[in-house]
């Protein structure tokens, strides 16, 4: 009998699992994770190759969740990243976001300083019908995020967490008093254990086992919108007046043609494109590294437009996925990319016109033509999008821009939920996968919250 399980082993999982056991090293905790250890993750496709369609991908599943390759920034604050700022209040979730820094500081070597907003940066977008979010920015990296992630997933071993990797949590039973959890690892026979809480923390790509568990015990579900959009990858130059100063751009945009929001997010200085698998198909995604030397010539960072379905329609993430599905498709299983000026004059992109480019790609990418499988309006607002960015980093919109197709953001449904987080008594479901969070930040903060929940610390920020 388990005090706390925890389905999913990101970041949301494992500070909860933190927090719970500091404010009570009694209690008897398990955390449960469909994908690999941390140590173990590697893509086996290697470093900027094409994706072999792993059953578990290590890039988005595994312990320290899709954020243990990210570029390992962290935006501490509410302006982005989710909505814990309405669910809790501006400074309740602020202090549970700090929170977040607080112990990452703990297991961190070197800990990098804070970057910080920017007037003068932000004069000069709005100047351009340009909106510069602030946000106070911590940058890991991806090598230092791992190595602080495996730092603080040691600790909890070493405070008595148990921790099963490999292990896919099947269903949730109601007893009387607790719950059973079905769990298999592996390829073994199915197996059950008995817990009184439990944290379900399993990010973007559990949304599946969210929606089945909603539906079982008739939890009402909420659709969220979807991003859909592209990874652009530049000379890192044309960006380095911004990320010298902030490291992270988050431009908002309001198109002309459409009045569509789109947004710049993710940048990577000096970073590299790369692939991942969510649910066998492949997307964009990018990173970038602390260490100097493995720093590249090239930035990149997505553009999104955002989609939202009035009505009842209940399948944004499905439609998402049937855009990227049918991208891969096209790319011969692969993910495509685009020379901005082949775009604009509606041409593909060859493998010739790419070997000329002035921006050497660095991921293995299929050369296509993304106006044959990306949604007009949405293809609208973003070459909008970048003509408008240009105007703040001249050359955002030169010729040899390359666009990776597609970068979607699949926002998972949001459950109907208590104050507390709770889906239903002693259930608390955080996270991305509870469609409040969308980042590392305040993932985190609500495991804190969470832990502090269920093991009765009282704060009062």
């Amino acid at each position: 009998m388990y005090d706390i399980a925890i389905i999913g082993g990101g970041i949301g999982g494992l500070m909860a699992a933190y927090r719970a056991i500091v404010n009570n090293p009694e209690l008897k905790i398990v955390i449960l994770e469909k994908g690999l250890s941390l140590a173990k993750r590697h893509c086996p496709a290697g470093k900027n190759q094409k994706c072999i369609h792993c059953k578990v991908c290590s890039i988005t599943s595994g312990y320290a969740g899709a954020g243990a390759f990210s570029d390992g920034k962290f935006n501490l604050g509410t302006a982005y990243g989710g909505t814990m700022g309405e669910e809790l209040g501006e400074d309740l979730a602020m202090y549970y976001i700090n929170q977040v820094d607080s112990i990452l500081e703990q297991f961190a070597d070197d800990y990098p300083p804070m970057y910080h907003s920017n007037e003068e940066l932000k004069l000069k977008c709005l100047q351009n019908n340009l909106r510069l979010l602030d946000m106070n920015v911590r940058h890991l990296g991806t090598d230092k995020n791992f190595d602080t992630m495996q730092s603080l997933i040691d600790a909890l071993e070493e405070k008595g967490v148990e921790m099963r990797d490999l292990t896919e949590v099947l269903e949730i039973e109601k007893m009387d008093g607790c719950y059973a959890v079905s769990h298999r690892r592996g390829n073994r026979e199915a197996e059950s254990l008995q817990t009184s809480k439990i944290v379900i923390s399993t990010g973007r790509s559990g949304s599946d086992f969210v929606i089945r568990t909603c539906k079982k015990f008739d939890i009402r579900m909420d659709a969220n919108s979807v991003d859909i959009g592209v990874r652009v990858e530049m000379k890192d130059i044309i960006w380095r007046e911004f990320s010298s100063q902030i490291y992270e751009p988050k431009i908002l945009y309001r198109t002309k043609t459409f009045e569509d929001r789109t947004r710049m997010f993710c940048f990577n200085q000096g970073g590299l494109v790369s692939a991942e698998n969510n649910h066998g198909v492949i997307t964009a995604n990018g990173h970038s590294f602390a260490q100097p030397e493995k720093k590249t010539e090239n930035c990149n960072f997505a553009i999104l437009s955002s989609i939202h379905f009035d009505g009842d329609f209940q399948k944004p993430t499905e439609y998402a996925e049937n855009i990227a599905r049918n991208t891969n498709f096209a790319a011969e299983g692969n993910i495509m990319v685009q020379r901005f000026g082949d775009l604009i004059r509606g041409r593909r992109t060859n493998a010739h016109r790419l070997s000329q480019s002035t921006v050497r790609p660095t991921l293995q990418a299929f050369p296509g033509d993304l106006s044959v499988v990306l949604p007009y309006r949405a293809l609208t607002n973003i070459i909008e999008t970048i003509y408008a960015l240009d105007k703040v980093a001249p050359g955002c919109a030169n010729d040899d821009t390359l666009l990776y197709g597609c970068e979607n953001k699949y926002y998972s449904i949001r459950p109907k939920h208590n104050e507390n987080f709770e889906i239903m008594d002693g259930v608390y479901l955080i996270g991305d996968g509870s469609g409040i969070t969308r980042g590392l930040s305040q993932s985190g903060a609500m495991g804190i919250f969470v832990a502090d929940k269920i093991t009765g610390r009282e704060v009062n920020a």
